[in-house]
């Protein structure tokens, strides 16, 4: 492995190739309970096609992270987008952050996070998510208190509670 100043990113221009996809949604089933877990490669697929915005982070040309955000308007029906579509006029919501087991705190979410930070402010639109506080996913709730998210709401499933972060 690398160290982080060899990380990049890149943006999907279209829907990954199969290969790819495979990569993503591996990726996606071992950062699980961290994020959703998917039932099929077609599932992540259809996230992408709905989505309006996503990144790989890169390691020598390697994925080694992705994240998928969406914006206002989709037909994603995620009751986490559902709160943020019920408060906000216009927004850029993270569906979810992946990054490879060994390349967690080495930079990469922040890579990620910047990119989409520049994005966001060209737009001029709050970037919204939610992290699980049952089982509590604390390395996520303290990246983004250090980087500035604000609680604004929070919600109990039957299986796992979230918190509602924005950040203007």
């Amino acid at each position: 492995m690398n160290n982080k100043s060899n990380l990049e990113i890149a943006i999907f221009k279209d829907i990954p190739k199969e290969d790819t996809l495979e990569i993503l949604y591996s990726l996606n089933q071992a950062n699980t309970p961290e994020v959703g877990s998917l039932s099929s490669i077609d599932e992540l697929k259809n996230l992408i096609e709905l989505s309006a915005l996503n990144f790989f982070v890169l390691d020598d040309e390697k994925i080694v992270g992705f994240i998928i955000c969406f914006k206002e308007g989709s037909a994603y029906h995620s009751l986490n987008y559902k709160f943020f579509s019920d408060s906000e006029d216009k927004f850029l919501y993270i569906d979810r952050v992946v990054i490879k087991k060994e390349y967690r705190r080495m930079g990469a979410g922040t890579l990620l996070y910047n990119h989409l930070s520049k994005v966001a402010n060209l737009e001029n639109l709050p970037i919204c998510c939610e992290v699980n506080t049952k089982p509590i996913n604390q390395i996520s709730l303290n990246f983004h208190s250090k980087n500035k998210y604000i609680e604004v709401g929070e919600r109990d499933f039957d299986d796992h509670s979230v918190v509602y972060l924005k950040k203007k």
